[in-house]
């Protein structure tokens, strides 16, 4: 497996996880402490979460298939992103799990 299935993986899984708490906390702020402007900023997180989660599970499920997980720990991985926090969690220990099996290209020699 090549290491940029694993890095883009690792980016998404970020990204995805830092827009939820975000739409966490503008949640908070538009329902339970009704702040001014909360309500659009919790609009523009919550498409923008939507969206880029797509692009989590496309990803996520790219690395799950090429490093041949059973359908448990891919599910698993994939809700990962609905869970608030649960991103960094589950990207860590795959990242430590995989890094073992990521074939780096070999330098060609060079001509002399």
């Amino acid at each position: 497996m090549k290491k940029s299935v694993l890095t883009r993986y690792r980016v998404m899984a970020y990204v995805t996880g830092v827009l939820l708490v975000l739409l966490c906390l503008s949640m908070i702020a538009k329902y339970l402490l009704k702040i001014d402007g909360a309500g659009s900023f919790t609009e523009v997180v919550a498409i923008a979460h939507g969206w880029l989660y797509v692009v989590y599970l496309l990803f996520a499920f790219d690395l799950g298939s090429k490093a041949k997980w059973p359908v448990g720990k891919q599910l698993w991985v994939l809700l990962a992103g609905t869970i608030p926090t649960a991103a960094f969690f589950v990207e860590r220990k795959i990242s430590h799990e995989l890094e073992s099996k990521i074939v780096e290209p070999t330098p060609v020699a060079a001509k002399v």
